[in-house]
């Protein structure tokens, strides 16, 4: 095989790959999008249930004690896969972001085509940029992943102020109870979210 055909070969496997990320980027998007809006609509209809169930106080509590754990379990499940796909749809992006690169470089250099890929290029945080996002930590408070963590945090904080108050708390200590407690289970799902997504990244 000659150079030109060795060329050749190169760009159609080049030009295969970039199609086959851009398709596992988008079913990584619908996936994560499925998976977000299958939970909320448990989450839902959780609370349809409650409101039947709300005129009646022998079945609020073991209408609660069966739904809020099982939300939680729901929601911490999705949102571990939900970082898998944030993670899995970065790597894809830097992938893509390579790919348009050797395009510019060998066919476009003295054109703007693909020009955006080559700027720090093999950069994670370039690919971010370009995607629209702004490099660091806190770009990951606008994920998906994010977005279900914040609900599994109000869901455990409303279980443990519930739980509280079952205990005899009262409305002054249950309530800042269950506020500390869901802030905390919300800072640890989101360092979870930053360590695996630096983790699992190219920088």
């Amino acid at each position: 095989m000659d150079d030109g055909e060795r060329e050749q070969a190169l760009l159609t496997a080049l030009t295969t790959e970039h199609y086959a990320l851009q398709t596992a980027r988008a079913g990584t998007i619908a996936e994560a999008t499925g998976r977000a809006t299958i939970f909320l609509s448990v989450l839902s209809a959780a609370l349809i249930g409650l409101g039947f169930v709300a005129s009646n106080d022998k079945l609020v509590r073991p209408y609660l004690g069966a739904v809020l754990p099982t939300l939680v379990v729901i929601g911490a499940l999705t949102f571990l896969r939900l970082v898998e796909t944030t993670v899995e749809n970065s790597i894809d992006l830097w992938r893509i972001q390579r790919i348009r690169a050797f395009y510019h470089h060998r066919f476009a250099a003295e054109h703007d085509f693909f020009a955006d890929a080559v700027i720090a290029e093999g950069s994670m945080r370039t690919a971010w940029t370009q995607a629209g996002s702004r490099p660091g930590r806190w770009e990951f408070l606008l994920t998906t992943a994010a977005l279900v963590g914040a609900v599994n945090a109000l869901l455990v904080g409303l279980g443990a102020a519930l739980l509280a108050r079952s205990a005899g708390a009262g409305h002054g200590l249950a309530v800042p109870g269950g506020v500390v407690l869901a802030l905390v289970v919300f800072g640890v799902q989101f360092v979870y979210i930053v360590r695996e997504s630096s983790s699992g990244r190219p920088s």
